[in-house]
């Protein structure tokens, strides 16, 4: 039910922290996402610091978790296609225009500190990255959730 007339959702893998958690679902429901998903091992975000942060988004839009498994392969039997937010040199450019052009998008974001884990890029259809300047090496999990929303709503 949670992924019924979606086209952009959100999947978190991992994602511990629940000031994270709850800024990513502010985000989410600013910019356009239709649903998030959490795989086991999120934050809850109807912990308290959660729900705070979200300035009540966890209750404005839809989310589930996920069960232990293979969710790409649901993921994929619903149309949708996976793009890993990650930083590697074989990733598009967030701007790509052929990001824009996918029906059903799940923009996936990994933990803090060690992002996705190997076999959720190696098995995502895009690897995506935001470029970086400065010397920066990344963003927070929550900034980058934003600018994702934000570059890859429909």
């Amino acid at each position: 039910d949670v992924l019924r007339n979606t086209r952009r959702i959100v999947v978190l893998e991992k994602v511990q922290n629940p000031t994270n958690v709850g800024a990513i679902f502010r985000s989410a429901a600013a910019l356009g996402m239709d649903a998030i998903l959490l795989t086991p091992g999120c934050a809850d975000p109807l912990y308290r610091r959660s729900a705070r942060v979200s300035m009540g988004a966890v209750f404005q839009i839809p989310w589930t978790y996920l069960r232990e498994g293979n969710w790409m392969k649901e993921l994929r039997s619903l149309g949708y296609k996976t793009a890993a937010m990650a930083l590697r040199d074989d990733s598009y450019n967030i701007d790509a225009p052929e990001l824009r052009e996918v029906d059903r998008l799940a923009i996936v974001l990994g933990a803090e500190g060690r992002g996705l884990l190997e076999d959720t890029m190696v098995g995502c259809d895009y690897t995506v990255k935001i470029p970086m300047y400065h010397g920066v090496d990344s963003l927070n999990v929550a900034a980058a959730s934003a600018l994702a929303f934000w570059e890859l709503r429909k």
